[in-house]
């Protein structure tokens, strides 16, 4: 079952982020089917960057999204668009 989650990028205590679909039983520094967006939460506020169209198509197909990338999901849906 592939899932949305995060994959850590960065240094040593500066951490980056890219939300990414993967396989579920595969580990978290693996291969990505595709990168969606990403999260850098050493922003003030948290930077979120995310496709939503590409995150709804594929819980569309049946990936599930980890609780943190739900909650970025959410956070992201409310935003303002900017154009």
């Amino acid at each position: 079952m592939m899932t949305l989650r995060l994959m850590r990028f960065g240094a040593k205590s500066k951490p980056s982020y890219r939300i990414v679909v993967v396989d579920s039983k595969k580990p978290r520094e693996t291969e990505a089917e595709e990168i969606i967006g990403y999260y850098n939460p050493l922003k003030e506020p948290a930077e979120v960057s995310l496709d939503l169209e590409k995150a709804k198509f594929w819980m569309d197909k049946g990936a599930k999204p980890s609780p943190t990338v739900k909650s970025l999901i959410k956070k992201a849906a409310k935003a303002p668009k900017l154009s």
